[in-house]
């Protein structure tokens, strides 16, 4: 990560890097949108870090559908209503070429 060139203290972005913990207020706020969500939508994750796993975990517990595009086998498999095995960029494109508005 680059210093800050006015300190040269350590610029870090406001993200969560694999292996950290993710901030407890961030957490539920996922978990409140996800109780108001009618499905999920994984796109480009293993899921293999339980800080994204459990978001699935809970819509499948709740009965919600859970659709996925990801290259490979997931943690989260055997819960997915759907699952796409393609590149997530290419297959976000086509579906947005086929919307209508």
């Amino acid at each position: 990560m680059p210093d800050c060139v006015k300190c040269a203290g350590t610029l870090k972005p406001d993200v969560v890097f694999f292996g950290a913990s993710v901030p407890r207020v961030r957490v539920d706020a996922a978990f409140e949108a996800l109780d108001e969500a009618d499905a999920v939508l994984v796109v480009g994750s293993s899921l293999m870090a339980y800080s994204g796993y459990r978001f699935c975990e809970r819509a499948h517990a709740a009965g919600k559908p859970i659709a996925a595009i990801n290259r490979g086998r997931t943690r989260a498999d055997r819960l997915f209503h759907l699952k796409v095995d393609a590149d997530c960029g290419a297959s976000l494109t086509a579906l947005v070429g086929q919307l209508v508005c």
